[in-house]
């Protein structure tokens, strides 16, 4: 039987951007920018901004960021750069994630961050230890997690790294792979005397890939988007020349049944009973996936955005993560930022099965009556049903 379909079976520098500072007029997300007249925006014809944009109280909120500034959150950046903020009336300061940072936690505190991008078993996990965030709008409709192996070692299947060294990020970033190797009855303890045929030895991965590339490590967590990416970008000691993908195993966690649902719009269940944050939150998600669609179809635009909200990494991998990135968000085939429940409801089983969520979380974990109410304000494509992604050259070190 094939091996996919039994895993089936088997079950602190603060920065701060005000997203007032663009000044520039709203445009429709599939054009470029354009001057929109007020008359125009207030008739609620084909390309205009919702009416209610205009009278809507205005509001000042945060967004607590999952990691630092880069293209993985370039959809809210080009909301602000193209006005769908301060369309709604919404002045938004992006507050910035890291290696010590962990976002759900952070947008858990009473006085947090009113708006907190994080991945859905994160969440779940920081539920049952007392928080009230509830997923409002799930932007990522697929899964970036990989684990990749050397060509050359063979390890080109999760059961196989029995006895192995297995690279994994904390703060919840692992839990994927952990729940994948669990389908092949494979745990950690190696390194304590364990069963060689039955544990491998969990390794603390930095997140890079420098372990990796040294060869410390059998096999490395990496993000499609971005890790993987930077072993492309190295250059491989024998030849001089940039590493190629053929020389790479790499385990698609989505393949094997095992992925979650992942970058995701909460706010605390809370805040949004209180006074007219549930009407802060329609606008905040509409603004959103106007720069997401901006994003599909002005990819450039949206490096550029990136950089200039303050990402460190290179043009080249920027331009890698943004075409990534938009792959794992399009298309979305009942509309962007909707929860697909076969994934929410697999998101569940891998996270009890796996032992990080006690007990499926109650029916208030999540909602679409928002992100409902926000799509009907958009008159752009939605679904993205013929996006393709692109080609991306990678370049030597992301420059």
């Amino acid at each position: 039987m094939d091996k996919r379909r039994v895993f089936a079976l088997a079950a602190a520098a603060v920065f701060v951007f005000a997203a007032c500072s663009s000044g520039g007029t709203p445009t429709p997300a599939s054009q470029t920018p354009a001057s929109v007249p007020p008359s125009t925006e207030a008739s609620g014809e084909p390309g205009s901004q919702p009416p209610a944009s205009s009278a809507a109280e205005a509001a000042t909120v945060r967004l607590q960021l999952q990691w630092a500034p880069q293209a993985q959150f370039a959809g809210y950046f080009a909301a602000d750069k193209q006005g769908y903020f301060k369309a709604e009336n919404l002045t938004v300061t992006f507050v910035p994630g890291g290696p010590d940072v962990v976002p759900q936690a952070e947008g858990s505190k009473p006085n947090g961050p009113e708006f907190t991008i994080s991945w859905v078993p994160k969440v779940l996990e920081a539920r049952e230890g007392g928080s009230d965030l509830v997923d409002i709008a799930q932007i990522f409709q697929r899964s970036g997690t990989l684990s990749v192996t050397w060509k050359d070692t063979g390890l080109d299947d999760p059961c196989k790294l029995a006895g192995k060294k297995v690279g994994t990020w904390g703060f919840g970033n692992e839990f994927e792979v952990t729940a994948g190797l669990l389908t092949c009855g494979l745990t950690p303890g190696l390194e304590n005397n364990g069963d060689p045929k039955k544990q491998y030895q969990q390794v603390t991965q930095a997140f890079d890939m420098k372990a990796f590339l040294a060869r410390d490590i059998d096999a490395a967590e990496a993000m499609i988007y971005n890790e993987y990416a930077q072993v492309l970008e190295a250059a491989d000691p024998n030849t001089g020349e940039l590493y190629k993908p053929e020389q790479l195993n790499v385990i698609d966690w989505n393949a094997f049944r095992v992925a979650m649902l992942q970058d995701a719009i909460f706010v605390r269940k809370a805040w949004l009973g209180e006074g007219n944050n549930r009407d802060v939150s329609v606008r905040f998600i509409r603004a959103s996936l106007k720069g997401w669609i901006y994003c599909r179809d002005h990819p450039d635009d949206c490096v550029q955005y990136t950089t200039d909200a303050g990402s460190q990494l290179g043009a080249g991998h920027q331009k890698w993560m943004m075409n990534e990135i938009n792959a794992l968000v399009w298309p979305s085939p009942v509309g962007v930022g909707m929860i697909d429940p076969v994934f929410w409801q697999q998101t569940v089983r891998v996270a009890t099965t796996a032992g990080i969520i006690k007990s499926p979380p109650s029916i208030d974990a999540y909602t679409t009556d928002l992100v409902k109410e926000a799509l009907a304000g958009i008159t752009d494509d939605t679904k993205g049903a013929d996006f393709k992604k692109g080609t991306v050259q990678v370049t030597a070190g992301g420059n």
